[in-house]
Order: C-alpha cells, then structure tokens, then sequence
C-alpha cells in the first residue's frame, strides 16, 4: 500500500505505473483516494478548529463559575453540547471515509522499480544468467511420476481416496529424499546467517491482508470455516506477520531468518492442477527465507538473496536460470522479482522452482512494522524468497540424477541426511 501524501503528490507518477502493470481500470482510483483524502483532512482540520472552540468556551465557563456568573455559564454550556454533537458526526464520517480510503488504497499497485522490464505477463520476463550447463543425456529421461513408480516412491490413487485431486503420498527413498532436500535447504540457509524457525500454519484475515493483495487470496488462500483463520500458502505470511505493530530496534536490522512449513494453495486458475504428476498440487512443503531491512539496503539484500538459491540447486548438480519478472508479472505489492528455473531434461526447458522478491515498504505500512533512529521512526523493507519448494524441487533432483537404468544419484551435498546412501537403485 502507497502512502496517500506520495500519492497525491505524484498522480502522474502513480497513473504512470498503474499503465505499466496494464491495469488501466484501477486509473479512476487515483483521483477517487486524493478527493477522500481531502475530504478527510478537512473534516480533520474542522473538527481541531471545534475542539479548538470547545477548549476556549470550557475555560470561559470555569472563570464564569469561579465568578458566580452562573447563569452565563449555563448558557456557554449549550455551546459546548452543541460543539460535542457536531463533532461526533463529524468524527462519524471521517472514521467512514478512512474506511472507504483504504480499501481503495489497498488496490492501488506498489510503485515497481524503474529497472523492471515492461510487459503483459509471464511469456514477456526476461531471462537474465544462465548457471551451470543444461544437459540432455542420450537416454529419455522418464516423466517424474515415472521415475518415483520405479521406486514406489507415489501413490496418488490413495491420496485422491483420502483428500482427493491434487494431494500425494510419497513413499520410502522418495519422502526420504524429499526430507533430505528440506533438511539440507535448512542447514544450508543456518550457514548463511539466517535465524531457523517454524512458524505458525495457520494466520488471521488482518495479517492476510497485509501481506497480499485481495486477488492473490482469493487465487491461493484455504479459509478454515467458522473461524478468523487462514492455511498459509507460504511462510513468508506468518513470518513477517511476526512483526505486526512492532517497533523493531533499529540495531537488530537486518533480520535474517529461514522458516520451514508445510503450505496449502487452492491453485484456482488456468493451470490447473496436474493429475498424474506432483508439479502443481493442492499441499507442498517449503523452505523460505525473509529479510527485514533499512530501506537503502534492500535491493542489496534481494540480489543476495536469490544468489543463495542459484547457489543451493547448483550444491545438487542441477542447472539453473534467473529471470527477471516483468511489469505485469509481478502481484500489486511488489516492487521487484525474479523467479528462479530449474533446467527440465526431459522437456528440454527450464521450470520455476522458486521467486524472490522484494516489496520495499508496502507490507510493512500495512502491518504496522516500524523502526526507530537518529531521523526519528521510519517504515522497514520487507523481502522473500524460496530456497526450496518440494516437490517441485524434488522432480528437478530426479530429472537431473536419474541414470538410464533407472537408479537415481544422490549429490555429495545429500549423502550425510541419506545415511551415506550414494545412489538409490
């Protein structure tokens, strides 16, 4: 969410970006919020000069008593249950406009970094570093469901009796890989600095809306009925909800921390949800990090951040790109992002494995996350990104390792979290 003063200030600016994400409908928005706003400082402003009046009357009564001017002073006290009725209407239609002020704010997109790639959606990103070299074995590399049957490693049709379309058990050296992967992922980012935790699975609707826009909720989020509750969809939700309505202590910045947690997605959209394989399901299991930072250190932080990604699938022997997403790629509150692909041997071509993000003050402003220095107390930026997202990674590791007669290595980085275990067969 934009501050309303930078938003008035800079129309032009504002209506330019909301172009740039081609989202020409949410153009009136721009005039409607600084036309409330207006409103809001007036009823503000009027209702100071009233109390401002009240005060001045009330003073005015006290001397009148102290005079045993009483009969005057009663007729001052009229004023002032007339100044008290005013205000309260007042303060009735300001507290409404507020209202009306922020739902509107809340749709206006985030001001995307100048350095963002302008296009419609995902076919226009733009590839920016290829890192390791894509290979295409001479044999055909199986599909990924395949490859795990081979080591009764899926079972799908129990799942769909249990939970339905979308949901997977996995099975013996398969969940045990894909537990080795979530350890290693974590290990991996403990190295790096960041702080482990395991957050709650589960959110309240104020922290929803201040982590994500309305359209990616409605697209992603499981609402546990009867309840003010939310699955998350990633931990990055419930992590930096960790600090709604903080004053973090300007010393502590950067907060550095990796989180691990299972997460639940609807999936609604044109993709749909994949029936044989596990690429897009209802239920995944990831590892995340996040990045509480002064604002000058952000995009600092961003490009360390998906480095650490590119660093991690390399650790595995799988080949990775990074592309830049483009204008209107990116959700409402972002200012900017990369995905990271994995190369696919099979399909001979990359497939996302991971997003990082930053999305400079706006969660922040909407949460509440503040920070206090020598220039008095400012918002923080707020960044993340996917270390690992299983089982997506998981088909990447198979691609990659699997071997003509169907056994599948296991990379030095893995052995320790397999019991040495060097190749499964």
């Amino acid at each position: 969410m934009l501050d309303i003063k930078f938003v008035k200030e800079n129309k032009d600016k504002v209506c330019a970006n909301i172009k740039k994400k081609f989202q020409d409908q949410k153009l009136p928005l721009v005039d409607e919020v600084v036309e409330i706003y207006d409103k809001v400082c007036s009823l503000k402003l009027e209702g100071d000069q009233l109390r401002g009046e009240r005060n001045h009357i009330s003073s005015e009564i006290g001397s009148l008593m102290r005079e045993g001017k009483k009969e005057e002073a009663e007729g001052l006290k009229t004023k002032v249950v007339a100044i008290n009725e005013k205000l309260v209407d007042l303060e009735k239609e300001e507290e409404e406009l507020n209202v009306i002020l922020k739902a509107k704010m809340l749709v206006i997109p985030n001001m995307i970094d100048d350095s963002v790639p302008v296009g419609k959606d995902d076919s226009e990103n733009v590839e920016i570093e290829k890192f390791g070299d894509p290979v295409v074995p001479e044999f055909e590399v199986p599909y990924h469901a395949d490859i795990l049957a081979r080591i009764n490693g899926l079972d799908k049709d129990s799942a769909g009796r249990t939970s339905g379309n979308g949901f997977y058990y996995l099975m013996g050296d398969a969940a045990r890989i894909h537990s080795a992967m979530i350890s290693y992922a974590r290990d991996f980012m403990i190295e790096k600095g960041f702080t482990y935790c395991i957050p709650p699975f589960m959110i309240r609707s104020d922290v929803v809306n201040g982590v994500m826009s309305f359209a990616e909720m409605e697209a992603m989020m499981y609402k546990i009925e009867g309840e003010d509750l939310f699955l998350i969809g990633t931990s990055e939700h419930s992590m930096i909800g960790k600090f709604k309505g903080q004053i973090v202590d300007e010393a502590a910045l950067p907060i550095t921390m990796t989180s691990y947690s299972p997460c639940f997605r609807k999936e609604v959209g044109a993709h749909g949800i994949e029936e044989r394989g596990v690429y897009r399901v209802h239920q995944f299991e990831k590892q995340e990090m996040i990045v509480l930072c002064k604002p000058d250190e952000s995009m600092d932080w961003y490009r360390k951040m998906w480095s650490y990604t590119v660093e991690f699938f390399r650790s595995l022997d799988v080949p990775v790109r990074t592309l830049e997403c483009c204008s209107g790629d990116l959700a409402d509150l972002k200012v900017k992002s990369c995905d990271i692909e994995a190369w696919s041997p099979r399909q001979q071509k990359y497939f996302e494995v991971g997003s990082c993000s930053t999305l400079g003050d706006a969660q922040a402003r909407r949460l509440g996350i503040r920070t206090k220095g020598e220039k008095g107390t400012y918002l923080v930026h707020t960044l993340n990104n996917t270390v690992l997202a299983s089982p997506r990674a998981l088909i990447a590791f198979l691609e990659n390792n699997v071997q003509e007669d169907g056994s599948i290595l296991i990379p030095k980085a893995l052995q320790p979290y397999m019991g040495g275990k060097e190749v499964i067969r």
